[in-house]
């Protein structure tokens, strides 16, 4: 069943700053089938795709990256900001628009040639995806793509992540 996910995804102006068109997912997140429609999309993908671990990226990334795991009986590996993992980590910078940022990952989080698939909410500039990778890739692991519910594709995002597939559920043409 095709469900029209654009109908759950709330365009908000000017937040967090003026300028700025904000894609708001927590109408789909509270619409069950639409939440479904999701899960199973970016499950499918995965299993295509020959995936063998899911890699979640902190914080919206979790929520579809958690049930995805579970529906295809994968680890679930979870990529956080510094200082939210118990356990020894590695760590990647990475440039935002306004500075810089970081990410880590646990360093037994996953094997030599695992096959990995990436999950995030949103495709935008790609910063944080193409830091997801490289981490990935430091363990060892394999990208075999990466999986946004939106994606802003006058960003351009995907060029960062390259050339890597990509499985975005609804693309908006600006940013």
């Amino acid at each position: 069943m095709s469900v029209d996910l654009d109908r759950y995804i709330r365009a908000i102006p000017d937040f967090p700053v003026e300028g700025i068109l904000f894609r708001d997912i927590t109408p789909l997140l509270s619409t069950p089938e639409a939440f479904a429609h999701v899960v199973s999309n970016f499950a499918g993908w995965a299993r295509e795709h020959g995936a063998q671990v899911i890699v979640g990226i902190e914080s919206r990334g979790f929520l579809f990256a958690a049930p995805v795991a579970v529906e295809l009986s994968l680890p679930l590996v979870p990529v956080r900001k510094p200082g939210k993992l118990p356990w020894e980590t590695l760590s990647v910078e990475y440039k935002l628009e306004y500075g810089v940022s970081q990410l880590d990952i646990h360093r037994d989080a996953l094997a030599h040639g695992q096959r990995a698939v990436i999950i995030d909410d949103l495709l935008a500039t790609g910063g944080t995806a193409e830091a997801t990778g490289k981490l990935v890739a430091q363990l060892g692991a394999r990208v075999v793509g990466f999986e946004f519910v939106v994606e802003l594709a006058g960003l351009d995002g995907r060029a960062r992540i390259a050339p890597h597939e990509v499985n975005s559920l609804v693309v908006y043409p600006g940013a």
